[in-house]
């Protein structure tokens, strides 16, 4: 763990912001020493569970070409597997239906079953409506029958949910949470963005869009071979602050934005615990901001302690060893005191840039052209300013940029429906500090 800060505070100064950037490495051995030693052997990697949950109602038969590689994508990412990992596929419509292995079990992946997997896919056909909440808790109880480290779910869906209420699937997801991490996909421009964006923020997974279902197998597999990659699940931020200090916010910033202030959860006097997800070899950066009270020129204090936790079936939890100290010292050196780091000025920016993208979106689709093209140029501006090219592109497929530099944009007249919902899609994806 790496802490990025001014710790420089005017008298009286009360926020401090620093960005925090974690980083796991080793592979199995982070597994296999504190994750659940007692679930697979040395080498083997960390015992897991799959459920592929696929779209099977009846839109997905317009074209009949997007069922058949919705069918080849969950094969492809069924060969993917490591031998040894539990999984299931589900078919959902307004219900779901267990495909492979059924009677509420789960298979376990190799040659036979896999082989048996794929014949089961074969049969699959288009029918019916789409409830997503009940895919959510199917795949729940199935993946709660397997003692393994990691439970993880893959969900693809091509329309809106339109067989079940929001409040249903909000219901779904909140029974779901800390229980399994799922990555969510729409395929095709029919689906709702919002929708599948927030299935995979509540469940810490990632969003993604393939607007051509010929690019399916190739997703579908890089999803299965991440998935194969994480060794510890369950890990949570704590952060401890001392009396007086308040929590304004905790946010991950790198590889995407994403708000964890809202999931925090006490542990124990003034610290609290927020949900990572599982970890496989990968670094991320989050962004916090910690009030603290106002103190004169020459005082210090210790602003917050970091550390990172995972379950525990015998302790409760166990702290994997990282550490970091967020410092306040207040100062009457100017200079000192008014100096941004970069890692936090670079990520204030990037956050700003998924707010903006969306806001921008959302005046156009009401129509509110002048606030629209305002909200779009700020996004152009920050995406030119913090390097992030990727958004940039996106960002020129529905705006004309006339300066970047300014953020001086026109919206463009006609913008493909596959580009708009590509770029709300990725809005939060964010680029690293350059060193």
């Amino acid at each position: 763990m790496d802490v990025y800060q001014n710790e420089y505070l005017p008298e009286g100064g009360r926020e401090v912001n620093a960005v925090v950037t974690v980083t796991a490495t080793g592979g199995g051995t982070i597994g296999s020493a504190v994750a659940a030693p007692h679930l697979y052997s040395p080498g083997e990697g960390p015992s897991a569970a799959v459920v592929l949950m696929l779209d099977c109602s009846g839109s997905m038969d317009h074209p009949p070409t997007k069922m058949r590689n919705a069918r080849d994508a969950t094969a492809a990412a069924i060969d993917t597997l490591r031998d040894g990992v539990h999984f299931a596929v589900v078919a959902g419509t307004h219900l779901a239906r267990e495909v492979y292995p059924g009677d509420g079990r789960l298979a376990v992946a190799g040659p036979d079953t896999r082989e048996q997997a794929k014949q089961a896919l074969r049969k699959l056909g288009a029918g019916g409506g789409t409830a997503i909440g009940t895919w959510l808790r199917r795949a729940d109880r199935l993946l709660a029958s397997a003692d393994v480290a990691i439970r993880h779910g893959i969900l693809l869906t091509d329309g809106r949910n339109e067989h079940e209420s929001p409040e249903d699937l909000k219901a779904a997801l909140e029974a779901c949470a800390g229980r399994f991490t799922c990555d969510a996909r729409g395929v095709g421009t029919d689906w709702e963005v919002k929708e599948v964006t927030g299935i995979a923020s509540a469940l810490l997974g990632t969003a993604d869009i393939v607007a051509d279902p010929a690019g399916l197998a190739a997703d579908f597999t890089r999803m299965m071979e991440t998935a194969m990659g994480k060794e510890v699940a369950g890990v949570s931020l704590r952060l401890w602050t001392p009396a007086g200090a308040t929590v304004a916010f905790v946010k991950q910033v790198a590889p995407t934005v994403e708000e964890l202030t809202g999931r925090r959860t006490e542990a124990g006097p003034r610290a609290g615990d927020y949900p990572l997800g599982s970890w496989g070899d990968e670094s991320r950066d989050y962004h916090l901001c910690v009030r603290v009270p106002p103190a004169a020129v020459g005082r210090e204090m210790l602003a917050a302690r970091v550390s990172l936790v995972i379950p525990h079936p015998d302790k409760g939890v166990q702290n994997l060893g990282a550490q970091g100290l967020v410092r306040a010292v207040w100062t009457d050196d100017l200079a000192a005191s008014t100096s941004i780091n970069p890692q936090v000025a670079h990520y204030t920016g990037q956050a700003e840039l998924a707010d903006v993208i969306q806001e921008g979106l959302d005046l156009r689709k009401v129509g509110d052209i002048d606030g629209a093209t305002a909200k779009l140029g700020r996004a152009v501006q920050l995406a030119r300013a913090s390097g992030n090219a990727d958004t940039a592109k996106l960002l020129a497929k529905v705006v004309d940029v006339v300066d970047a530099a300014t953020g001086t944009v026109r919206l463009k007249a006609k913008v493909e429906e596959a580009d708009e919902m590509t770029l709300e899609t990725r809005s939060t994806k964010t680029v690293r500090v350059k060193k």
